[in-house]
């Protein structure tokens, strides 16, 4: 029966996503009407310019947020575990991980309104740092409990210095969870939507992936659409992939 119920929830989750990827190879125009097996969906999709300008941005959000995101995540990290913290602390450390997008959306929103902050590329990457950092905290952290904290100590003991302690100790143990938490974050400011509409500004100069694809669902799905949300999903699956893979220590080189 076990299996039975694991194979209804399997079910449940990707059958929608395979039917999406089968019809991005629809010949027709159609988004539900099948017309037969085509690739020309994807050609249209690599001539597409504003396609390619979303694409660019959101890299650049990911790229930058993930790199912050992933040195303030760890020096968090280590900050919660190598010293004494209460379960204020932690409670308050990964808020932004439970609250509701659309309310860290306005939130953000009313923060930089407030401080007559100009938004852009840049605002979009400041605010998912901020729900990015506490992700890689989390995965950073599940790392710290797989080895013992005694051996930092006896390099202080044998007059190791902090930061050579930290290079040839700390960072190389917990590197595989650095790996993982900043790949996950990447994900996660790859795929976002709410944060990135609510503080990209106005022009097209700083719309992300996602929010162009929302801007063209409003006119119906089409297979260009699907072919798109193919690539993310195959993107997406692939980074998490490597990223579990990460947190395991077994990285695939």
């Amino acid at each position: 029966m076990k299996k039975i119920y694991l194979c209804i929830v399997f079910c449940f989750l990707y059958i929608p996503i395979l039917t999406l990827i089968t019809l991005s190879f629809n010949k027709s125009g159609l988004p539900t009407s099948w017309g037969g097996f085509s690739i020309n969906w994807y050609y249209e999709l690599f001539e597409n310019q504003k396609i390619f300008k979303a694409l660019f941005n959101t890299i650049i959000v990911a790229f930058f947020s993930t790199i912050i995101a992933g040195l303030l995540g760890t020096l968090l990290a280590m900050g919660m575990e190598l010293r004494k913290s209460n379960k204020y602390i932690e409670a308050t450390a990964f808020i932004p991980m439970i609250i509701p997008d659309i309310v860290m959306a306005i939130s953000l929103l009313s923060f930089f309104t407030l401080l007559q902050f100009t938004l852009g590329l840049h605002s979009i990457i400041i605010s998912h740092v901020v729900f990015n950092t506490a992700f890689v905290c989390a995965v950073v952290r599940t790392r710290f409990k797989y080895f013992d904290h005694n051996v930092i100590e006896a390099s202080y003991d044998l007059g190791g210095k902090h930061i050579i302690t930290f290079i040839k100790i700390t960072l190389p143990i917990i590197l595989p969870g650095v790996i993982a938490g900043s790949l996950l974050s990447f994900t996660l400011s790859f795929d976002e939507f709410i944060i990135a509409f609510f503080t990209s500004g106005a022009g097209s100069s700083s719309t992300t992936l996602p929010m162009l694809i929302y801007s063209m669902i409003r006119f119906g799905v089409t297979p260009e659409i699907n072919a798109l949300s193919t690539f993310i999903i195959l993107f997406s699956f692939t980074i998490v992939f490597i990223s579990q893979r990460a947190v395991k220590g077994k990285l695939l080189i």
